[in-house]
């Protein structure tokens, strides 16, 4: 090989090189990219969730206050009958503010005295009410009894209240927070578990409010969601994916789907509202009208990932089937189905976690409405979990700033076991080939 030839080897080679290094750089450089990516969105995720976290803990615990009260038969049973009537309709609150005033024997004045009844909870006469029902022999005793506490009590043993600040720019008084201090310097406060944040419905006292009610129509509704978007959408999928003619009508049907998977969900409201409530007459703020919404919001998207479910099946399933004699509607049914049904159930559930967390559509048909009673069918007035957090996040009082998050974290939960449910039911009834 002559100078010149080797040379331009050289050349050619040392071009390639130099071409090589910048792919890798520019390789890495991608890699790289990928990476900053993930982490700028693990880190918004993760404050998402701390933030959340943060400011919602708190609500599981509830603060209760110790008085001891006296069950004076004049403020109860005056007659001494101990019907059921009398008792149920007794004054307990008059017993409560005896107890306090009794503990307080200095605050005399009638703004002074307020204030010191603010202390406890309304629900407090129901926790007193309860325990005479249960045992009429305590009429003319006297217990101690732990009572549920006002938010701004439960607020300031919680530590959400600054005491530096000055006594205008707080929510309580410093003469309040005297009593507080008493009475936990008494031992008479403590912090208990919420449990009627979980068993008790909506209400406009903070330290009383639950999420018992939204669950149950949040229940209720996906299962009219469940029971009627998937027959209906994997029958659609199986019709059109299997047995529609390849024609201008199964294209136009098929474009159509694909368009009312990106629809807004508050279009999908407004056609409940018209349709359901005021055509057919349906109940307003009902699960029943709520399922019915969702369902055909959720339609669409099972009708395609069923259908992809079912794309994903190998020609030679149906070939082999067919060629044994099966029929085309014996293929589909028992091989091409099953083998397709885990693609289904995850898309079921993907769309079903979808509708959980709408509340755009159900607030169009009135699941907006303040409902305290938990709802016991499909036809009672009820509430969902997004709705339950849109209600308190606009609510004035401070105290329903950690219920809200709390709720949200309660929504988190439903989310994570159903989407959770969709990877486990792919993975048992997956089948490799």
């Amino acid at each position: 090989m002559s100078d010149a030839a080797a040379s331009r080897a050289r050349t050619s080679q040392q071009k390639v090189a130099a071409t090589l290094r910048r792919r890798y750089h520019a390789e890495r450089r991608f890699r790289a990219y990928g990476i900053v990516a993930v982490a700028i969105g693990l880190t918004f995720v993760a404050f998402l969730f701390y933030t959340i976290i943060a400011k919602g803990y708190t609500a599981f615990a509830q603060t209760y206050v110790a008085l001891d009260i006296s069950y004076r038969a004049e403020e109860i049973d005056p007659a001494g009958s101990r019907a059921r009537a009398v008792l149920e309709g007794a004054d307990y609150q008059a017993l409560i503010k005896a107890a306090l005033r009794e503990h307080f024997p200095e605050v005399t004045e009638r703004a002074e005295l307020r204030k010191l009844y603010g202390l406890v909870s309304s629900a407090a006469e129901v926790t007193l009410r309860d325990r005479v029902l249960a045992d009429p022999g305590r009429i003319g005793q006297q217990e101690r009894v732990w009572l549920l506490a006002k938010d701004q009590v439960d607020l300031l043993v919680k530590g959400q209240v600054d005491r530096a600040l000055p006594e205008a720019q707080r929510n309580i008084d410093d003469q309040t927070i005297g009593w507080i201090d008493r009475l936990r310097a008494e031992g008479r406060v403590e912090k208990r578990f919420n449990t009627g944040f979980f068993m008790n419905g909506d209400s406009r006292e903070p330290e009383q409010a639950g999420v018992a009610g939204a669950v149950a129509g949040s229940f209720f509704t996906l299962v009219i969601t469940l029971v009627l978007s998937f027959p209906i959408g994997v029958a659609a999928a199986v019709y059109l994916e299997e047995f529609a003619p390849k024609n201008r009508l199964t294209d136009f049907i098929e474009v159509n789907i694909n368009n009312l998977a990106a629809v807004p969900s508050i279009v999908f409201g407004l056609l409940g509202l018209a349709m359901f409530i005021q055509f057919f007459g349906l109940p307003r703020s009902a699960p029943l009208v709520g399922g019915l919404v969702l369902t055909l919001m959720t339609l669409p998207t099972i009708i395609i990932t069923s259908r992809a479910a079912l794309k994903a099946v190998p020609p030679s399933i149906r070939e082999a089937a067919l060629g044994m004699g099966a029929s085309a509607v014996q293929t589909v049914i028992h091989h091409v189905a099953p083998m397709a049904l885990p693609g289904m159930l995850t898309g079921a559930i993907i769309g079903m976690a979808r509708a959980l967390g709408e509340s755009a559509p159900l607030l169009m048909i009135g699941m907006v409405a303040f409902i305290v009673d938990i709802p016991k069918g499909i036809t009672g007035a009820a509430t969902v979990l997004p709705v339950q957090v849109y209600l308190w996040a606009s609510s004035p009082e401070r105290a329903f700033v950690e219920r809200t998050s709390a709720a949200i974290m309660v929504l988190l939960a439903f989310l994570l076991v159903m989407n959770a449910a969709a990877v486990l039911l792919r993975s048992r009834f997956e089948r490799r080939w």
